[in-house]
C-alpha cells in the first residue's frame, strides 16, 4: 500500500525545521547507505546522532502519534528516529530496496522494516526533479508531496530518488516495524478500519452495526498482532 498522509506537519512546524536544518551541519548521505545501495546515493543528511536530528524527529514521531490516518495504516510497533536528507547539485538515489532490518544507534532495538516513510519539508516548486519514484504492481508512481505531507509505502519496495537539478529537496525519512507483519493484512486492516470511521461519522459511534464491525475489528487485531 503506497498512501499520503497530507498535512502531518502544519506550516509553523516546517518553517522551524528548516531554519534549524538550515544552521545544522551536513555530512555525505552514504553513512546511513547499505553495502550494495552505497555506491547508488548522492545526498548530504544529518549525522544520526545530531542532536538538532533528535530533536525535530521527536517533534515529528509527536505528530505521528497524533495523526489518526497513519495509526490506521501503519499500526505501528516501532519506529526509527526520523532522520534528515538534502539533495541538490544533481543528487539523487538510484533504484534500490532498504535494508530489511535496522538498529536504532546507541540502543540494543533492532527493528524489522515493513513500512517505509518520506516527509517532504520543502516546497515541490523550489526544487525541480527529486520525485520518489517507487515501483508497484501497476509501474513506478511519482510521489512529490507538498511541505509538510508525508508517504508511507512498503520498504520491500523498489524506489530511487530522481535527480534535483535546480535547487533543494528537504526531507525526513524513517522505517517501522508494524505489529502487523502482513502488508495484505494491513490493506485488509486499514480498510476495515476507514470503513468504520466513515460508517461512525454518519450513524454515531454508537451504532449497534457500528459497535460489531469495531469488536470485529479489534479482535482481528488481537489475533494478528506481534508484539
Amino acid at each position: 500500500m503506497l498512501l499520503p498522509i497530507p498535512d502531518l506537519l502544519g506550516a509553523d512546524d516546517v518553517a522551524y525545521i528548516l531554519e534549524q536544518l538550515g544552521a545544522a551541519e551536513w555530512v555525505d548521505g552514504r553513512a546511513t547507505a547499505g553495502a550494495q545501495s552505497r555506491e547508488m546515493k548522492r545526498n548530504t543528511q544529518l549525522p544520526e546522532n545530531s542532536p538538532v536530528a533528535k530533536a525535530l524527529g521527536d517533534r515529528i514521531l509527536d505528530a505521528l502519534a497524533q495523526n489518526s490516518l497513519f495509526i490506521s495504516a501503519a499500526l505501528p510497533l516501532r519506529i526509527f528516529p526520523p532522520l534528515f536528507n538534502k539533495y541538490e547539485g544533481g543528487g539523487a538515489f538510484d533504484a534500490h530496496v532498504d535494508n530489511a532490518i535496522r538498529g536504532v544507534p546507541g540502543t540494543p532495538v533492532r527493528l524489522r522494516t515493513d513500512l517505509s516513510a518520506t516527509l517532504f519539508l520543502t516546497e515541490p516548486d523550489s526544487y525541480d526533479g527529486g520525485e520518489l519514484l517507487i515501483e508497484t504492481p501497476f509501474g513506478a508512481q511519482e510521489v512529490k508531496l507538498p511541505a509538510g505531507s508525508m508517504v508511507l509505502y512498503p520498504s520491500s519496495s523498489l524506489h530511487r530518488v530522481a535527480p534535483v537539478t535546480r535547487g533543494a529537496r528537504i526531507a525526513s525519512f524513517f522505517w517501522m516495524q508494524s505489529m502487523i507483519r502482513s502488508s495484505d493484512d494491513r490493506a485488509m486492516l486499514f480498510d476495515l478500519d476507514q470503513s468504520i470511521q466513515a460508517l461512525s461519522r454518519e450513524k454515531g459511534l454508537n451504532d449497534p452495526l457500528v459497535l460489531n464491525l469495531s469488536a470485529v475489528y479489534h479482535n482481528m487485531i488481537r489475533r494478528l498482532a506481534e508484539t
